[in-house]
């Protein structure tokens, strides 16, 4: 596993950024499967981890879920966005900035929701580069628990915005092997989305699905797409990682942060052995896809 602390019983939705010389992880962690939740983060000399003893970080941000941090070293400054609500309206998405890692400073709401547009609910915002744009990918819908992917750009070309809404990137009926909302079994959305910029023209979004075929405690997913620009058509590949029996991530997996070293995908990602059990972070290794076959993580 990539962080091991007994102090946290739980650690999910990782979001890792490498500032020139060190790896940072930022994730969401519980003390027990019963306490409230803390944002931690940890250093490591690879992606992969060990992040060993992280420190819980003291934020200047408040809300009923604060929680799922997406965080990039940009411009000598960690850049935070992070929800302050998943499960029902009226959530935003603040922009935290901080030079260590450590120390945050509030800088701006970067999103409110708004139900006008579909946004009514909003969560899950992470931060990427491509080209030369800088973009937030989140989970959006006006009705909680059925979120798809929407993207947003900067239009001053800063991380202080101001932030123009593109709109959907992928909507649930794009993803053939995700459950549908009128299904008798509907579990949840699409969540949980991060861009990649592959260098060669194409973006690859890894985000979280719910498997149609599968029960309850098995059905979440982390799968990929690609895309030939920022905004799409999104063509989904499939799930990414299939869980392995008899390990800690026998059962399900999903949020993910990705990143590509020396030509190869890594992904960091949470998984756990089924329904109730405590989620934690593990790590892959795959070949970049190009797009036709299955995905062959290592």
């Amino acid at each position: 596993m990539v962080l091991v602390d007994p102090r946290f019983a739980q650690v999910k939705d990782p979001s890792i950024t490498f500032d020139g010389r060190t790896w940072h992880l930022f994730a969401s962690a519980w003390r027990s499967l019963h306490d409230d939740v803390v944002i931690v983060h940890g250093s490591a000399r690879q992606p992969q981890g060990p992040y060993v003893s992280p420190e819980v970080l003291d934020l200047p941000v408040t809300g009923p879920q604060v929680a799922a941090p997406g965080v990039l070293w940009s411009d000598g400054s960690f850049h935070m966005f992070v929800q302050t609500r998943f499960s029902g309206a009226g959530g935003m998405i603040e922009h935290l900035a901080s030079s260590d890692g450590t120390n945050f400073e509030h800088v701006d709401r970067a999103l409110d929701s708004d139900v006008a547009i579909g946004e009514g609910c909003l969560y899950d915002a992470q931060p990427a580069i491509a080209g030369d744009e800088l973009l937030l990918t989140y989970a959006a819908t006006n009705v909680p628990g059925q979120p798809d992917l929407h993207l947003a750009r900067s239009r001053s070309g800063t991380w202080d915005g101001p932030w123009e809404r593109l709109g959907p990137i992928l909507r649930q009926s794009e993803v053939s092997f995700h459950n549908q909302p009128a299904c008798g079994h509907y579990e949840w959305g699409l969540e949980g989305p991060q861009l990649v910029d592959l260098r060669d023209g194409r973006l690859l979004l890894a985000a979280v699905c719910f498997l149609a075929d599968q029960p309850h405690g098995r059905r979440q997913r982390l799968f990929l797409a690609l895309a030939d620009g920022t905004r799409g058509p999104y063509r989904p590949l499939g799930e990414a990682l299939v869980p392995v029996s008899g390990t800690w991530e026998a059962g399900e997996n999903g949020h993910a942060a990705v990143t590509v070293v020396d030509n190869e995908l890594v992904l960091v990602y949470q998984a756990r052995r089924g329904a109730g059990r405590a989620w934690s972070v593990g790590a892959a290794v795959m070949p970049i896809p190009d797009g036709h076959g299955a995905l062959d993580p290592q």
